[in-house]
């Protein structure tokens, strides 16, 4: 099973587009080390306070994806500078 998210996050205490890439790729890091998925910056490359991030993970079952993808989902959260708005997650 493939499990894609798009994730749209508010980065509050960004005020430079280097600052943002360096928060958002701390984020990815952790991502791709703890959890083993992909992701990538997928829109609003050139604001400094708002992405929309695409997490993707295979798995043998829809619900382990799932459990990942939560996973990821409060990995994200726990970033204090930035803020998740809208998840959107679809099972393939």
């Amino acid at each position: 099973m493939i499990i894609y998210a798009e994730v749209e996050i508010f980065l509050y205490e960004c005020h430079s587009l280097k600052n943002k890439r360096s928060v958002l790729k701390r984020l990815q890091n952790r991502l791709t080390k703890d959890l083993n998925i992909a992701i990538s910056e997928l829109d609003f490359q050139d604001l400094w306070q708002r992405s929309k991030l695409g997490i993707v993970t295979i798995s043998e079952s829809s619900d382990i994806g799932e459990k990942i993808i939560q996973q990821a989902c409060k990995i994200i959260d726990s970033f204090t500078e930035l803020e998740r708005t809208i998840t959107h997650v679809e099972i393939r």
